[in-house]
């Protein structure tokens, strides 16, 4: 009697485990059809138990069928226990991940199998979140060590100054529509002759715009050989032509989030010109060899020394990537109309030198300023930055000395060493330069009856943009009398 007791309190006690297991249990037969079930199992699949027990492992498994059924119970049979993973069919037509330990019995001369699973699908969407997270930082490594492979092969020109010096009205202009544009994406377009500075004006509206935690990669398109275009810009893969011994990252894909400044844009041949476009239009491009298309957001900042309006009508360059590239114009002066910067410029670059050769920082005269501001500078501040450092070199007991190539008039400006204790009553200061240049604008202004804009307006005659006359008049106290 004693034992009798004892084993149905073994049975009830087995009854409350099975039904109080956190686990999903299904018993079923040799032929999936399923016996019975714990409350887990139907809270699991979202049956209740009676109708959960019509069911076969079929229902209840998308990915089961009599062949990989047969499969299963072979091996179940053989092994005598199987564990897998696989995913089970809601009621409701959810699919979740389960964890499954299958074990096999055989009962009063029948085969059985008890399955114990469990819901893994929170932890998979972890692993495969972790698994997105280690393989972005195995693609941010790559493209940091890519990035730096190219920053040691390529030698980014810029200028040896961080800051842009100056103070003349043209500079001011040009300061103004930087920080008109640099919030924006906008694409734009510098102008200008060789050695005015393009390159410092696109690193300062990308170091005022919100992609400056990014990096502004540079292309030279004058530089690079014509069948190595696609490649510079887009990449390759490995084997992609003789002498792709490995990927290598374009420089689109350098500039993704950041910026890409494309210098002497003009020199890009005409039949690449289209493909540059579509990634301008569509930000997707392939890289060569490959058959993947790859996205890219990278904002445009292109500059040229050429017309590119007139290569347009020569045909030379497309229409559609002109006005594509050319959403906000910016046009760089030479450094001869802008006479005013030339002696803080200089004054900047001497400081600059003389730290580089560790040499004494010589004094500029106001006749080493007069000097330079009457030569030409048919090579811009470039040109000028090369003529100081010469000079640091040259000069002795810190006297300065400009050895200045001949002027357009075929002369050589040579000032003796006398002229500024002689001559100082011809030099005019800052604000007698201001005055005349005031009283300059007020004379174009009522010649043309204070017409600024247009034909015959007065910043035609005084061969400047009216955005550039409009700021001067607004920075001199300049309006039209009542």
């Amino acid at each position: 009697m004693r034992k009798k007791i004892d084993i149905e309190t073994n049975q009830e006690l087995a009854q409350f485990t099975i039904e109080r297991s956190a686990d999903s249990i299904i018993w079923h037969d040799c032929a999936a059809n399923i016996k019975r079930v714990n409350e887990a199992a139907c809270k699991l699949l979202g049956y209740p138990r009676e109708e959960l027990l019509g069911l076969t492992i079929q229902d209840i498994n998308p990915s089961s069928n009599k062949k990989t059924w047969a499969k299963f119970w072979n091996r179940l049979r053989k092994d005598k226990v199987v564990q897998f993973e696989d995913s089970n069919l809601q009621k409701d037509g959810t699919t979740i991940l389960t964890e499954v330990t299958a074990n096999f019995i055989e009962f009063e001369g029948q085969e059985f199998a008890v399955g114990f699973s469990r819901d893994i699908s929170e932890r998979k969407r972890n692993e495969e979140e972790r698994a997105c997270a280690l393989r972005e930082i195995e693609k941010l490594k790559t493209e940091l060590e890519l990035q730096n492979e190219y920053l040691q092969e390529e030698v980014i020109e810029l200028q040896d100054f961080g800051d842009i010096v100056g103070k003349s009205p043209a500079l001011q202009t040009i300061l103004s529509q930087i920080e008109m544009v640099a919030p924006t994406d906008a694409s734009s377009l510098i102008t200008g002759e060789s050695g005015t500075g393009k390159e410092l004006i696109a690193l300062e509206i990308h170091n005022r715009s919100p992609r400056n935690r990014h990096a502004m990669v540079r292309v030279n398109c004058a530089s690079i050989p014509r069948e190595l275009y696609e490649s510079e810009f887009f990449g390759h893969i490995k084997g992609a032509y003789t002498g792709a011994l490995r990927d290598r990252i374009g420089r689109f894909d350098l500039a993704n989030q950041g910026t890409l400044f494309l210098d002497e844009i003009g020199e890009i041949p005409l039949d690449l010109q289209s493909k540059l476009l579509r990634v301008l239009q569509e930000g997707t491009f392939e890289r060569v060899g490959d058959e993947k298309t790859r996205k890219v957001d990278v904002r445009i900042i292109a500059a040229s020394n050429r017309d590119l309006k007139d290569e347009v009508e020569q045909g030379n360059f497309r229409e559609d990537l002109y006005y594509r590239l050319n959403v906000f114009p910016i046009n760089v002066p030479p450094l001869r109309k802008r006479i005013e910067d030339i002696p803080l410029l200089a004054t900047y670059f001497l400081r600059l030198a003389s730290k580089k050769f560790k040499r004494p920082e010589p004094r500029l005269t106001k006749a080493n300023v007069l000097q330079l501001t009457q030569y030409d500078w048919p090579g811009n501040v470039r040109e000028l930055q090369n003529i100081i450092e010469r000079s640091v070199i040259i000069s002795q007991k810190g006297n300065l000395r400009f050895d200045l190539p001949k002027t357009q008039s075929g002369k050589k400006i040579i000032i003796n060493s006398g002229w500024d204790k002689k001559e100082n009553q011809n030099i005019l200061t800052f604000a007698e330069i201001r005055s005349l240049g005031q009283r300059n604008i007020l004379k174009a202004l009522q010649k043309t009856g204070w017409k600024v804009f247009g034909a015959n307006g007065a910043a035609q005659l005084l061969g400047t943009p009216p955005t550039t006359l409009l700021s001067q008049m607004k920075k001199l106290g300049i309006r039209k009398p009542a």
